[in-house]
């Protein structure tokens, strides 16, 4: 068969593809929701007690707790990703997610049930950071395993585009119901359509990912062993194989996290509490970086695919390391337009050129009896230390120099650097098709091995 092709044949992998994309912007939209709202109001909903600046800590404190739960759901979806397949885990993440995100919508405030309600708060957003946890590493084998040797970054793209796209929607929804009602009524009860919105997406998206096949490299190389030949913890035998992969990881998405949370969470509230911007102008910040990435992340995933795919991360951490500074002179300048400029340099190029080859570049780094599990608690684990506390860190620093925020730029580059360097340190040929995926990390040699190599 030849390398170009996936070993399911061109429909199955645009099936899967599309899946993919669908599945995440579901699952990201109720995610990215939630931060979007937090910054907003949470604060005053359900911690009225404390001040302004700690109510917002504390509703950054909840956003940050689904982070700590993401790589609890990347170990027990992994798991069983790992040994029972990625489909019914992918249908599965999608509908605790669906769930979790109605019941935010319907969630009594402080007012109404006193401490019970941040609770509950915080109950539900650990529920939807357990569920993501193992969206990403089942989206992306899902894309990666059925994708064309050579194109296996840009069919994989997909999984990001539906981020961005969720991350579009939840603003557009969120600005509509804010634009539309007095601000009174969008805290009493606009907040929570958003929210209930979800449940029409979880149905949309279930059916779709209901009709895909699984993955054909699972069942084939990894369904069709015998349960002796799987490794019982495939988490283990994942760090085992490759631990410098593994730890890679999460110096490599400092720059993803660090750009997009800093910009579409952190920035939003910054903006409006600190520095007095009108709250539906910075919307359209998200709006308008949400939209680019439509087309950004999979023309980067298509260069990606023909020259190399640590060109591209390189370029993009530098990116985001010399744009950290003046994204917040342009916040202080209180220009729309420079705003969204500076916004994209770091959304949609810094992040959009890396997350255009995550899917490929991470899930490569591991065999298919135990990827879901290396590439995806990797992936969540790098979610928990550099993405869910960006925007608390970056608050707390903005209070530690009075408001200011230079503090909070050094941090940002900081992390794009870091990312940059771990970046540069990868070897081998990183081109798609270079090697094969699944083979081309197993132990095995010999003639086993090659046939194995040659049969993709």
């Amino acid at each position: 068969m030849s390398s170009t092709q996936s070993p399911a044949g061109a429909g199955v992998a645009r099936r899967a593809a599309v899946a993919g994309f669908m599945g995440a912007v579901v699952d990201w939209y109720d995610f990215f929701l939630y931060g979007i709202v937090a910054g907003l109001l949470f604060g005053d909903l359900f911690f009225p007690g404390a001040s302004p600046a700690v109510g917002t800590l504390a509703a950054w404190a909840t956003f940050g707790v689904g982070f700590l739960f993401r790589p609890l759901g990347g170990i027990v979806f992994g798991h069983f990703g790992d040994r029972l397949g990625r489909k019914r885990m992918l249908v599965l993440t999608m509908l605790i997610m669906g769930v979790a995100s109605t019941l935010i919508g319907v969630l009594p405030t402080y007012a109404q049930a006193g401490l019970w309600a941040p609770a509950l708060l915080v109950v539900l957003r650990a529920t939807q950071g357990f569920a993501v946890g193992g969206e990403w590493g089942g989206a992306a084998l899902m894309a990666v395993e059925n994708a064309p040797a050579k194109w296996r970054s840009l069919y994989s793209s997909g999984v990001q585009v539906g981020a961005s796209v969720g991350l579009l929607l939840a603003t557009l929804i969120t600005k509509v119901i804010s634009g539309t009602t007095s601000d009174a009524a969008f805290r009493a009860w606009g907040w929570r359509i958003p929210f209930l919105v979800s449940a029409v997406l979880v149905i949309v998206g279930l059916v779709i990912r209901a009709k895909v096949e699984e993955s054909g490299v699972f069942t084939k190389e990894v369904a069709a062993k015998g349960a002796g030949a799987k490794p019982r913890v495939p988490l283990v035998a994942a760090v085992k194989s490759n631990p410098k992969g593994f730890f890679a990881i999460i110096g490599l998405r400092f720059v993803e996290l660090f750009t997009f949370y800093g910009v579409t969470t952190f920035g939003l509230a910054y903006g409006t509490d600190e520095l007095g911007l009108d709250r539906n102008s910075l919307l359209d910040v998200n709006l308008a970086v949400g939209g680019l990435a439509i087309i950004t992340i999979p023309a980067f995933a298509y260069l990606a695919d023909r020259f190399g795919r640590r060109r591209i991360y390189c370029g993009g951490a530098l990116v985001g390391v010399v744009s950290a500074v003046p994204y917040f002179w342009a916040m202080e300048s209180g220009s729309l337009v420079l705003i969204i400029v500076c916004a994209v340099l770091l959304v949609n190029v810094a992040h959009d050129m890396a997350v255009s080859v995550q899917q490929s570049l991470f899930t490569e780094m591991f065999g298919p009896e135990y990827r879901y599990s290396g590439a995806g608690v990797g992936y969540q684990l790098a979610s928990a230390i550099g993405g869910g506390f960006t925007p608390l860190i970056a608050g707390s620093l903005v209070i530690w120099a009075g408001g200011g925020w230079g503090l909070v730029a050094a941090y940002l580059a900081l992390g794009c650097a870091i990312s940059f360097l771990v970046a540069l340190r990868l070897g081998g040929d990183d081109r798609a098709g270079a090697g094969e995926v699944p083979a081309a990390r197993e132990p095995e040699t010999g003639a086993a091995g090659a046939a194995k190599e040659a049969a993709v």
